[in-house]
């Protein structure tokens, strides 16, 4: 049999078999033993119409992304591992990705004043942007640390925190430090526990604040540059530090957090000298039938990774927040916004107001409405001085203003959803959506490539309960622009037998595209089952090419053809 079958397969029977294993062994009295896997398989097809060749997919047609994770514990005792296979990766994911092993294991101790973990963990400093790591499947993303990690609680209200590893890239062995050497501290104090006085007071109130370091070995590097060889030396240790608060005061919650990080020259900033800061906040309130979310960010060279030569999604020692909100239908997320970590700042609003039922605007069934708006502009950044072009290698890189606005526009969203329900049975989901996105800016294209897209968007999604059991679901959506491709229509009809089954159909089709041989239908046939905690899908269809975003962080995804089966399941 073919060895990469063979492979497969036998990751196929190590995934399922796992957790039978660790359900029958009771390994000593009083442990428990929980987990989960995922498997993500697909066998594509050529599509001449869609440009896809067996060369394009390099001749393999049978791939697959899947894990088995499993966690011990014992008392104050805990331990786990987790199984990886990519057999090979999926098409959209990096072909680094390749094999198989154990990338992730960890050993942990935890009682009421201490928390120590060793081998692999993810942690994040208040809300990420001087440490995060973190995973996110489906977007082949893991930034976990391999090292060690002490959370220490010497009293009620006061949290450290301490870390030191190196990050895992791809399956490029740990004792390799080309990778820096992540290490920091964080100290959170929550002043209603710490100080009597204040535990019944309206006012609530944390203080925090962090130090990280990335010790990455190397103090010169020779970058080409005009034709020449710029010898750049380079700081082995790169620090960023910051502190953030939290205020409750009855509905109203505020949080900020600001950081800020030394000249850190790399391959994703044109290896510039400037500092780096950045700073989040959010402005809400809530009360019955009404909430008010006000969000704004200043990003400024805050692009923060364990090895300065890396420009993709690996190796990110922090996390820039997004203020834009991420759409669910398919039309709407077909431009979503990535976080430019060289430069930007943006603003975002959401207000959220219920009519109760039998009001005057929610009639008998009552309202939902939800409007909501976020622009993210470049920065006003200007020439150090009148011999250095802005962002030239080598250099300062350029001056900026705080929450100084530039006249480019990379994103704005202004979009509206009113859910409304017709009775017992129906239930009816309308949105609208204008859209902004500078394709070049967002996806890295050289300017004039494609430029900025003016979009706009209309979704009707309506829901009926034929029986307490079936629910037949329809969509429809239209995006209509002059750039790009052009306009788009989308339809899907989704049925659901509950608890257990759904299937649906599913159509985009881009026809307003200039390309008429491009006026395609991207077609999906999907159905699924799930039995308590295992759920079987099963797919088949085109795939169109875009980008797919979780949080600002986004991956490309080409179009593809095939069928596809995802199985996942928890013990």
């Amino acid at each position: 049999m073919n060895r990469r079958i063979c492979c497969f397969l036998g990751a196929i029977s190590l995934l399922f078999l796992v957790p039978v294993v660790v359900r029958s062994q009771d390994i000593l009295k009083g442990s428990e033993v929980h987990g989960s896997m995922q498997a993500d398989a697909s066998y594509y097809l050529t599509d001449p119409k869609t440009g896809i060749t067996d060369s394009t997919l390099a001749g393999k047609l049978i791939r697959m992304n899947a894990f088995t994770e499993v966690n011990y514990s014992l008392g104050n005792f805990t331990a786990g591992m987790r199984f990886e296979a990519y057999l090979p990766p999926l098409i959209g994911y990096d072909a680094q990705y390749n094999g198989v092993g154990v990338p992730y294991w960890y050993v942990n101790y935890k009682n009421d004043f201490i928390d120590i973990t060793a081998g692999n963990f993810y942690e994040q400093f208040g809300y990420g942007m001087m440490l995060r790591t973190y995973q996110e499947w489906t977007l082949g993303f893991d930034n976990s640390l391999r090292g060690l990690r002490v959370k220490v609680m010497p009293t009620k209200g006061i949290t450290f925190k301490g870390v030191y590893g190196v990050q895992r890239y791809y399956w490029e062995p740990y004792k390799d430090y080309n990778r820096g050497i992540v290490k920091g501290g964080d100290a959170e104090f929550y002043l209603n526990d710490i100080f009597t006085s204040l535990n019944d007071a309206k006012v609530k109130l944390t203080l925090g604040g962090s130090f990280v370091s990335d010790y990455q070995q190397g103090t010169t590097k020779d970058i080409p540059s005009d034709g020449k060889i710029l010898a750049l030396k380079l700081p082995e240790n790169v620090a960023s530090y910051g502190g953030r608060f939290n205020l409750n005061i009855g509905d109203f919650n505020w949080f900020t957090e600001y950081a800020h990080k030394i000249n850190d020259p790399s391959a994703l900033n044109n290896y510039i000298y400037k500092n780096g800061n950045g700073l989040f906040t959010n402005l809400s309130f809530s009360k019955p039938g009404l909430g008010i979310s006000l969000m704004s960010k200043w990003i400024d060279n805050m692009g923060y990774k364990s090895d300065r030569s890396v420009t993709n999604n690996m190796v990110n020692i922090n996390y820039l927040p997004s203020i834009t909100k991420e759409h669910s239908y398919a039309l709407a997320s077909m431009y979503p916004y990535s976080t430019q970590p060289n430069g930007e700042v943006g603003i975002s609003g959401t207000v959220t107001l219920h009519f109760p039922k039998n009001s005057k605007l929610g009639g008998k069934t009552g309202l939902s409405i939800a409007a909501n708006f976020s622009q993210v502009n470049g920065l006003n950044k200007t020439a150090v001085n009148d011999t250095t072009l802005v962002g030239q290698l080598g250099t300062l890189g350029y001056t900026s203003t705080f929450y100084g606005f530039g006249s480019d526009v990379y994103y704005q969203d202004a979009n509206v959803e009113v859910t409304k329900k017709f009775g017992k049975k129906w239930k009816g989901i309308f949105t609208y959506l204008y859209q902004t996105y500078n394709k070049d800016v967002v996806e890295s294209h050289a300017p004039g490539d494609y430029g900025t897209i003016y979009s706009q968007i209309g979704i009707v999604d309506i829901a009926w309960n034929i029986t307490k059991k079936h629910t037949l679901r329809w969509e429809v959506q239209g995006l209509w622009t002059k750039q790009d491709k052009g306009n788009w229509v989308a339809g899907l009809v989704e049925l659901t037998i509950s608890p257990a089954w759904f299937i649906s159909v599913m159509d985009q089709y881009n026809y307003g595209n200039s390309d008429e041989t491009q006026r395609l239908n991207y077609y999906t046939l999907s159905a699924g089952y799930t039995n308590h905690s295992t759920r079987v899908a099963l797919s088949y269809g085109r795939q169109r090419e875009g980008i797919i975003c979780v949080g600002g962080v986004c991956r490309y995804v080409p179009a593809t053809n095939g069928l596809t089966l995802t199985v996942t399941s928890s013990f």
